[in-house]
């Protein structure tokens, strides 16, 4: 039997030739061993450089057909939901900003499995498979888009704001690099709240390569070093900060390196499984007490920016259709699944089709909700006098734009 090949690491700052695409496309899978019917151990060789550091991830992963699997449905579920706002956006369902996520999926499924519940995470403006992944459904996701009061965060934070406090997701942040220092208060927290001699629970901030040269995320970077913060500054860098390219923004764009003396990693952000294994290094390097680490993870984007951007102005969609056909994150999944003999073809269309299905009817779902209303909904969650034990409280007076339309309660 033949398992399917680790995904060659994209560390060029440029999309690989076609030829060398092709080689790669069309390769066997490498070395694995089988450790059961429902187990297979996989190879990583490729996938991970680092800096700064004398351990690194695994070059292999043990995985389970029910795990692999699982992840396989959620990230069909996440482009799938993607697609779904991109038609629903054009219909002009959902309007204001819109930043899609297919093309990036491995990397929020890799993360969420690789972390626990109780790990914090916070991330860019484009959070709407990240959301899902952390505890959201796709009728919560659709809703919120569509400004519905079943939506995520009840209709009013929209594309950009979306929040999951039992889970730990503290959203997504409007303001480009912004999420860093709120994300570095999450660690700040995990680490005052641990329990000696026990690991930490981790904090991540996600953020694009178009916001790794901020001054907010040094300082948030010296911060997190000198107090030895259990902190994940994770850049997913798809190559383009908004239209700009990375060769063109940025002088320096080895990010795993930008922490000078703080470690990284860089990974294959279109391999779940690299992904995983990545971060569940990360997560124990950094929980351990070590301090930060910087971690780059190789992706793309197929969508432009935002729903207002076509992404053909600074890329050409050669470019877009090689990526697609070459490396994309679920066709590897997919091959991965019927060359370890854990699904064959038929089966994924069946699973295919099933979460199609699926997510048509929870957009019906999000589509029968109706909007906020000016009481109570405006009003909940905006005053506290207890801090925060009762969530729901109206604060004494709130003035209206026309004084007389004014409540007091």
């Amino acid at each position: 039997m033949i398992a399917t090949k680790a995904a060659s690491l994209f560390l060029r700052r440029s999309i690989p030739t076609a030829t060398a695409a092709a080689s790669r496309s069309s390769g066997r899978v490498g070395a694995f061993r089988m450790m059961s019917s429902d187990t297979v151990t996989f190879d990583l060789t490729g996938s991970f450089e680092t800096h700064n550091l004398d351990t690194a991830p695994n070059d292999t992963i043990e995985m389970t057909k029910e795990e692999l699997l699982e992840h396989f449905e959620l990230m069909y579920t996440m482009r799938r939901m993607e697609i779904t706002c991109d038609n629903e956006y054009k219909a002009r369902n959902i309007r204001g900003f819109c930043h899609l996520y297919d093309g990036q999926e491995a990397v929020a499924t890799g993360i969420n499995a690789a972390f626990d519940k109780e790990d914090s995470w916070i991330t860019s403006y484009r959070c709407h498979c990240t959301a899902l992944a952390r505890g959201g459904s796709v009728a919560s996701v659709l809703g919120e888009l569509f400004g519905n009061v079943d939506g995520q965060t009840q209709g009013k934070g929209g594309s950009m704001h979306f929040y999951n406090k039992e889970h730990n997701f503290f959203g997504g942040q409007g303001i480009v690099g912004a999420q860093v220092p709120v994300g570095l208060g999450l660690a700040f927290a995990n680490h005052y709240n641990a329990t000696p001699g026990k690991p930490m629970q981790v904090a991540i901030a996600c953020y694009g390569d178009g916001a790794a040269n901020q001054g907010q995320i040094w300082e948030s970077a010296n911060m997190a070093s000198l107090w030895k913060l259990p902190m994940i500054f994770c850049i997913e860098n798809n190559h383009y900060g908004m239209g700009t390219s990375i060769d063109r923004h940025s002088s320096h764009s080895d990010y795993y390196k930008m922490g000078n003396h703080i470690p990284g990693v860089r990974m294959d952000g279109m391999n779940v499984l690299a992904v995983k294994e990545g971060m569940r290094f990360v997560k124990d390097y950094v929980g351990q007490g070590n301090g930060p680490m910087y971690v780059e993870m190789m992706t793309y984007r197929y969508h432009g920016h935002s729903m207002s951007d076509p992404g053909t102005t600074y890329r050409n969609r050669e470019e877009i259709a090689l990526t697609r056909s070459t490396r994309d994150p679920l066709e590897f999944v997919k091959k991965t699944l019927i060359e370890a003999g854990f699904a064959d073809a038929q089966q994924i269309k069946d699973t295919e089709k099933r979460i199609r299905k699926e997510v048509a009817e929870q957009v019906k779902q999000a589509k029968s909700s109706s909007p906020p209303t000016i009481e109570p909904h405006l009003f909940q969650y905006v005053f506290s006098s207890d801090g925060g034990k009762e969530q729901n409280e109206f604060p004494p007076h709130i003035r209206m734009p026309d004084f007389a339309k004014s409540k007091w309660y």
